[in-house]
Order: C-alpha cells, then structure tokens, then sequence
C-alpha cells in the first residue's frame, strides 16, 4: 500500500467501486423491502459498527449485533478470547431474528475468526444479503480458526486493502499507525454516498447538536423504536 495516509484512502474507494455500488443497491433493496440494516464485528472493528448507528447522517434502520463480551472496554483479554470461541457468534445472530430482507455488514480485518464468520454463517442460511467489511491480504496472512473466511462467504467483498498486521509506520518497519478503522469509516461513508444516490429519502438520524432536529429524530424513533432495541 501507499504510504501517504489520503492517497491510501482515494485508491482503496476506486478499488471498491463496484462493491460499493452493489452494497448501496443491497442496503437499498432492504429498506424498500422493510428490512434493517445489521452490522457486526468484535474488538477494535466495534469502531465500525459505531460508525453506522444512531449516527448524524446515518441511516435509521439499522439494528447492530453485538454483546458486552467483545467490547474491548469490557475486559480487552477477555473481548479477544469472545471473538475466537466458537458459537458466540452464531448465538448472537440466531438470536437477533434475522431474514431474508435484511443486509448484514460484518467488520473484520482478518475475516478469520469464529465471531464473524459464524454471523455471517447464520445470515446466510436465514437468505439475508452478507457485506463483508475485511481485508484480503491480512485474510491471507492470518491463521485460520474457522472453515471459511468472511470473504468466502460473502455476497459482496469490501477489500478495505489492510496490510497483515495493520500498522503501517515507518515504512521500512511498521509498529503503528493502524488503518483498518480509516479504511472502514471511509468505505462506508462511501457507501452511504451512493445510498442517497439511489434513493435520498430514507429515514435518517440527524444531528442531536443543530437546532431542530430533535423534533426530527423523535419522529425517526418513533418509527423505529420497536424494532431496534439498541435505541
């Protein structure tokens, strides 16, 4: 990858052009239909799943899929250990009442690991359209503790172009400054770019800090309020 932080960024969006456009058209597809939205990911990719709920700009169909045990802030060991036991993640997902009307956006650096491999498992079983957040080079590098990947299971690849490892200073020998947050919240935004494109009249958050808005994001929650316990 390049190591100039906005040329990293413009090039990953051109790489995900058409994954954008096909994620755009799926998100779309589930509001028309009455589906929600339902991102996931454990750890640091938690950053991500915050990045599309109850956000100022947002859309306001989204329902997350997550628990305490994979919240760093909950016990950082302990959210590693979650994230690699097998069947939180199919727990979390069965449980959640998925169908085939929803799009789930799963986060996932390595794309490896139980968690998100068994939501992804499960959405796929229940028809639900699957967007796979992940890298493919680290998905490459990485050890394997599930019998697929995100990737393979996916209905649409976002290559967020992450090198193994994440970090990415100095260049000769990097041990920080970590992307796979920058490469994700730039990704979505794009996504979300393109979903207005498609169809700018859907129900979303705007910001709690502008005047007006609260009697707006009343009306959203009232929409909204029954389905999506996270609110």
């Amino acid at each position: 990858m390049t190591h100039d932080l906005a040329e990293y960024v413009r090039s990953t969006i051109e790489l995900n052009t058409e994954s954008c456009e096909a994620a755009a058209a799926a998100i779309v597809s589930t509001a028309r239909s009455g589906g929600l939205v339902r991102p996931a990911g454990a750890g640091h990719s938690l950053a991500a799943v915050l990045e599309t709920f109850f956000r100022a700009g947002g859309l306001a169909f989204v329902d997350p899929l997550w628990s305490t045990e994979i919240l760093p802030f909950a016990g950082a060991r302990r959210a590693t250990a979650a994230e690699r036991r097998p069947g939180l993640g199919r727990e979390i997902a069965e449980a959640a009442g998925i169908t085939a009307d929803d799009t789930i956006a799963v986060f996932s650096n390595s794309g490896v690991n139980p968690y998100p491999v068994e939501i992804a498992e499960v959405a796929k079983a229940r028809g639900a359209t699957v967007i796979g957040f992940t890298s493919l080079a680290s998905n490459a590098a990485a050890p394997r503790r599930s019998d697929a990947s995100l990737a393979e299971l996916s209905d649409i690849v976002i290559d967020t172009a992450v090198p193994p490892g994440d970090a990415t200073w100095p260049p000769e020998a990097p041990v920080t400054c970590p992307v796979s947050s920058l490469a994700t919240t730039a990704l979505w935004a794009t996504v979300l770019r393109r979903v207005y494109d498609l169809e700018p009249d859907l129900p979303r958050w705007r910001s709690a800090n502008m005047p007006g808005n609260d009697g707006h994001n009343d009306e959203v929650l009232a929409q909204f309020d029954t389905r999506i316990s996270a609110l």
